[in-house]
């Protein structure tokens, strides 16, 4: 039986604080401290335990560092630099066969570190192993692009054009503050160049009365950072575009004036006997449910060995092997020379682990949840600890799970109601203007909610109008969303890899199509037409690439080996979000190296090298190494262990209301079980002690 602990909701009115009514805000979130003491678990009570997917501990790190430096000495004067340390990808079948074993007694497949390096000018790839101390790989990318960059040389960079004297004199002549400049880095691209260096752009924002950094760019300005010599590369100024003001920038809640509002009641969950879920090192359990939960650099938050209870069986069942961001690939729709390069690959290019933050309690997530924290290797290979980078906490948002209200029984009326309590794990990635918000939503009912959020600071220029009646351009590649400050047009399309395994590794994806017939004549009936569903199992990856929205149809990965009591293959349903493909054209060249992004969905097969669907190398890539490349093999999918690409995807024509800020804007999908189970696996979920704490009021004092 699925079991949920009893939560408590208490609300308060609670209005949004100002300068007068601190006290009154002590006080509230002292009651909410004492609920939620009772519950929180934080990172430092996680007791390690050996799994083959925990991430590199900073001893590790540590070691694999003093390791390679034996062989390549490390330090500011021989150019060995750290791009990428993560957990060499596993065995697959290694894995299994360790996690299938009765209390883990088989051998765990080897522990080992692969390394991505510049060494002089080049890539290096490096795997070391920790049984042995050693290094067991080791050989030099010879390919197009670059790793992602560290964060230490895009700061290295930004502090020598702060300090390039041709820069410092462009400033000066627009009548601008130094001191008040802020220089923040970003991506070459690739524009068909044969040849390329490691370059990057860099871009120069006016602070001067804001700390909105992005919403006060110093337009017409070309400053390029070779990042393998440290050193400007090239240096133009057109002098083009006002300066847009400082007024209205302003979002800290410190800063704002009166009138506040609108007013907002606070909900406290209180769970009188803890929470319902149970970390184990970085294994999660909580009602049916078990998962593992990891970082990486590159993708931030990892789930793995996700498996479901079974009750008519008495088992665990696999449903996800492991799944994570792969990439975010965010084009803007401006060509012109300040903005035609805009085009970031945020994961391969600046890492979503790298740019995730530290989460804050009672905001970021709510005062039940339980935070973990992430390492990385810094540009030097020694640890850098990103404090509460991931949080996991239950949810309660006043969903059903099911009910039913039965009034045609004679002298009866029976209603039964369950409310929906679910799992969340979450990150925030912030990927310089953007915040991105990343979930994955563990139900009861069997389904995973892959969630993406997007809110944080649009992305202007600087322009001389204050009103659409001034615009006297074809286009200005977006809106006005305050004076001299347009908001520019642009996509996000956020790609996440999905190795699925339902109830087993050989699998099949099903295109279930709905298609209209007309009723045969031989069936006595008014109606002239009806729909049923005609099966279509992908042989190759040619018949799995998916455009969402073209034709109706179900998408399903079943395991044909296995089948319900009833005869229907076991399986799980992709329940799409609003679907929005790249309208790029196929032959630009932002679009060739997201070729990904030419389909919603893509199915491959199980190949533990093909894990980033922009390539490994992803900074200056030119296409050559993409999911849509692999792709074209058009090997054989059915009945084999198989891959799920997923991209969620955004449109984004901005608006006033997002700005200066902007109101998260969400979207993601839904894997549902599909004749998985014999029947609802929450039919005999029992209804959780729900409560509601009397009301307390605490009033603003203006």
């Amino acid at each position: 039986m699925c079991k949920i602990k009893g939560i408590f909701l208490a609300i308060c009115n609670i209005e949004i604080p100002t300068q007068s009514n601190h006290k009154a805000m002590a006080q509230v979130h002292f009651t909410i401290f004492i609920f939620s003491s009772i519950f929180v678990i934080s990172s430092s009570s996680f007791i390690p335990a050996p799994h083959p997917f925990d991430p590199l501990t900073e001893t590790e790190l540590k070691l694999v560092r003093t390791i390679i430096n034996k062989s390549y000495p490390i330090g500011h004067n021989h150019k060995f630099t750290f791009q990428y340390v993560g957990l060499n990808e596993l065995d697959k079948s290694l894995v299994l066969s360790w996690h299938s074993s009765p209390g883990h007694n088989v051998k765990p497949p080897p522990r080992q570190a692969f390394v991505i390096a510049r060494d002089k000018g080049k890539s290096r790839e490096i795997v070391v192993d920790f049984s042995t101390r050693a290094i067991i790989s080791n050989k030099i990318h010879v390919g197009n692009g670059n790793p992602k960059l560290t964060i230490d040389e895009q700061q290295a960079a930004t502090a020598l054009v702060l300090k390039f004297k041709p820069f410092c004199d462009s400033i000066v002549k627009r009548g601008l503050n130094l001191s008040e400049v802020v220089v923040t880095s970003s991506t070459m691209g690739w524009f068909g160049e044969k040849k390329t260096k490691r370059l990057i752009r860099t871009i120069p924002f006016y602070l001067n009365g804001s700390v909105n950094t992005y919403l006060r760019p110093i337009e017409g300005m070309t400053i390029i950072v070779n990042l393998d010599q440290m050193k400007v590369a090239e240096f133009k100024d057109r002098f083009t575009g006002p300066m847009p003001k400082a007024d209205g920038r302003e979002y800290r809640i410190s800063k704002l004036k009166p009138p506040f509002g609108p007013s907002l009641r606070s909900a406290v969950f209180y769970q009188p006997d803890g929470p319902g879920f149970k970390i184990d090192g970085h294994v999660v359990r909580w009602a049916n449910w078990e998962f593992h939960m990891s970082f990486d650099v590159r993708a931030g938050l990892v789930i793995s060995l996700a498996s479901i209870f079974d009750m008519d069986m008495n088992k665990y069942r696999q449903v996800l092997y492991k799944g994570h961001l792969s990439e975010m690939f965010v084009p803007y729709m401006d060509p012109n020379d300040d903005w035609y390069f805009i085009s970031y690959l945020d994961c391969g290019e600046f890492g979503c682990g790298q740019s995730a933050v530290s989460l804050e309690p009672y905001t970021d997530c709510p005062p039940n949840a339980a935070f973990i924290d992430g390492v990385f290797a810094g540009q030097d290979g020694t640890p850098t600890k990103v404090s509460n980078v991931m949080c996991i906490f239950e949810k309660y948002a006043g969903d059903i799970m099911w009910r039913h209200t039965e009034a045609e029984v004679p002298g009866l009326k029976i209603t039964e109601v369950r409310p929906d309590v679910s799992l969340v794990a979450r990150m925030v990635t912030t990927v310089g203007n953007y915040d991105y918000i990343i979930e994955y939503e563990f139900k009861p009912s069997g389904s995973i909610k892959m969630g993406v959020g997007l809110t944080g600071v649009l992305e202007v220029k600087p322009v001389e109008y204050v009103h659409t009646s001034e615009i006297n351009e074809d286009d200005i590649y977006g809106t006005i969303v305050a004076d001299n400050t347009v908001g520019v047009n642009h996509d996000h399309f956020v790609t996440f890899r999905l190795d699925l395994d339902i109830d087993g590794t050989d699998n099949s994806f099903v295109r279930n199509e709905l298609v209209t017939k007309r009723t045969p004549k031989s069936v006595n009936t008014p109606r002239k037409s009806y729909w049923t569903t005609k099966r279509n199992t992908a042989k190759t990856e040619a018949e799995a690439r998916v455009k969402l929205g073209l034709r109706a149809e179900e998408l399903v990965v079943v395991n044909p080996n296995k089948k319900t009591k009833h005869g229907n293959e076991v399986g799980y349903r992709l329940l799409p979000g609003p679907a929005s493909s790249s309208l790029l054209a196929q032959d630009d060249y932002p679009q060739i190296r997201a070729a990904f992004t030419n389909y919603n969905v893509w199915i491959t097969p199980y190949n533990k090298s093909e894990v980033w669907t922009s390539g490994l190398y992803a900074d200056r890539s030119q296409g050559d190494d993409t999911l849509a490349v692999w792709s074209q093999r058009d090997r054989e999918i059915e009945k084999k262990d198989i891959v799920m690409w997923y991209t969620v995807g955004f449109h984004h024509v901005p608006c006033q209301e997002d700005f200066p800020t902007m109101p998260t804007m969400f979207g993601g999908f839904e894997l549902r079980p599909t004749n998985f189970f014999e029947q609802n696996p929450v039919l005999k979920a029992k209804p959780i002690n729900l409560t509601t704490i009397p009301k307390c009021t605490t009033k603003r004092n203006d």
